[in-house]
This record gives structure tokens, C-alpha cells and sequence, in this order.
């Protein structure tokens, strides 16, 4: 359900940043906005709260962002408030971000390795998925995990590339398994 709430509300406010022609400048107030709702936790907990009516929770949106914000912004927290959807705001936006993000076609990688790489290296994984893929951009996360032994699995969305020793070895130890099953 809530899958279905962030796309719907996600696709709504995409589709208005492409008739207002300010996707660039939405998207941009989004990862700004989603930040600032993060670190200040008390206001979607008041927004959240029973027992504030929705008239005064429309006040406060007005009061917090008006003149911070556009006008498109405005319009889309207040239809979230109306329709009493605070709580789906961070899943809303980060749908917002990844269709944004498919769009201009660029790709989050979470590279983990079993040390820590060099900065020449993380540029070469990098240069080598912008060369093997179709995103012209790619925000790297990078991660340390020593149980893999060696090699590095890449994560980008929902396919895996896993090179690692440990993963070497567990298929090789399967593999060794089904020879002596086989006997």
C-alpha cells in the first residue's frame, strides 16, 4: 500500500515539475526538503499528531515553508496534508528522487569491498560502470566488508554483480557437495 501511495503522490508532483517546467529546481527542494523533515523529526510528529486538526496542521505547513519553498511545493505538501499522507512523505520523496534519477540517467552504486580502496581505484570502478552501463552519472556508496575476503560486490537498484572470494568459495564448496552427492 504505501508502495502504491509514493508512486501515485511521486508521479503527481513529477508530473507537475514537467508542466511547470522546473524539474531540475523541484527536484532539487525535494532532497533539500526531505533532509531538513529528517533532522527536525518533531514537525511530521505534530503533523502526525490525532489529536491537531487538519485545519491546523494546513496553518503550519503555511506558517514553516511559505515563502521557502515554490509554489509547487506548497501545493503538493498541502494535498499530502489534505489527504492526511505525512506519513508516506519520506517514501514519496525518495520515489520522486529515483524517477528524477532514472530520467537523467543516473545510477547509485554501493561498491563493497573486503579493504578499503584508494581514490585512483574508486575512480577506475567508476569509469568502468559508466563505461558498462547507461547512466552518464553515477553516485557511488562505498562499503567495507572484510568477510568477502577479496574482490567486491556492486549493487546498482535491483542487479548484483557479486566477485567475491567468499562468494568464490561458497559456489565452489556447493559444487564440491554435489560431486559427492553425485557419487
Amino acid at each position: 500500500m504505501a508502495k502504491l501511495v509514493s508512486k501515485v503522490y511521486g508521479d503527481a508532483l513529477l508530473q507537475a515539475a514537467r508542466d511547470r517546467d522546473c524539474l531540475d529546481g523541484l527536484y532539487e527542494e525535494v532532497q533539500a526538503l526531505d533532509a531538513v523533515l529528517r533532522e527536525n523529526g518533531e514537525l511530521l510528529r505534530l503533523l502526525n499528531h490525532p489529536q491537531v486538526v487538519k485545519e491546523e496542521k494546513l496553518q503550519i505547513i503555511e506558517n514553516v515553508f511559505h515563502g521557502r519553498v515554490s509554489d509547487e511545493m506548497m501545493g503538493f505538501l498541502n494535498a499530502v496534508v489534505e489527504k492526511d499522507r505525512q506519513n508516506d512523505i519520506f517514501d514519496i520523496f525518495q520515489y520522486f528522487i529515483g524517477q528524477v534519477k532514472e530520467q537523467k540517467r543516473i545510477g547509485t552504486a554501493c561498491v563493497t569491498t573486503a579493504v578499503e580502496l584508494s581514490e585512483a581505484q574508486k575512480k577506475q570502478v567508476k569509469a568502468k560502470l559508466l563505461e558498462t552501463t547507461s547512466y552518464v552519472e553515477f553516485e557511488m556508496n562505498y562499503a567495507v566488508d572484510p568477510s568477502l575476503i577479496g574482490g567486491m560486490v556492486i549493487r546498482i537498484g535491483d542487479r548484483v554483480v557479486d566477485s567475491s572470494i567468499r562468494t568464490r568459495l561458497q559456489n565452489l564448496k556447493r559444487q564440491l557437495m554435489d560431486v559427492q552427492l553425485a557419487q
